[in-house]
């Protein structure tokens, strides 16, 4: 039976959850605070400014998942979509699960007038790389740097 792509709803909290906790351990060794974790994952649902997460399904059962934000680019005049927070459970990695997602997104991209997608990769990443190049992505020239910002009144982990 083929994949069915379709936009996570709060009900799909709880895998999202999971998996977002699941692949902070796998790329990053991290573990995430599942209370942050959830309520940030509940801020997509509250503001469609954010984005939005869709589901792969596979008779049935929920198999991986991403998220889509937005880029606002003043040189292009539109937004590029940044896909994120890639999941997708073991037992179904290697089988399209991604492909699928990413063709759904490129799909609602097209149509929203975005203008371009793009992603993150880790730099030792190869399979991932080759995947995303083996989809027509290019990676770019760019180098990213990012600045953790403490909350308000509180401090930085």
């Amino acid at each position: 039976m083929p994949l069915l792509i379709r936009a996570a709803t709060p009900a799909d909290l709880p895998e999202l959850v999971a998996w977002n906790a699941a692949m902070a351990w796998e790329t990053e060794h991290k573990r995430l605070d599942p209370e942050t974790l959830q309520r940030g994952i509940s801020g997509v649902f509250e503001q469609d400014r954010r984005g939005f997460y869709l589901i792969a399904e596979h008779d049935g059962v929920a198999v991986g998942s991403l998220l889509v934000t937005y880029e606002w680019s003043d040189w292009r005049c539109g937004d590029f979509w940044w896909i994120q927070s890639v999941y997708v459970i073991p037992a179904a990695r290697r089988g399209g699960v991604f492909r699928a997602l990413y063709a759904a997104v490129a799909q609602r991209a097209v149509e929203a007038g975005a203008v371009g997608l793009r992603l993150y990769v880790e730099t030792e990443n190869r399979r991932a790389q080759a995947t995303y190049a083996g989809l027509g992505m290019q990676r770019c020239h760019y180098w990213m740097y990012e600045a953790t910002l403490p909350p308000p009144g509180g401090r930085v982990d």
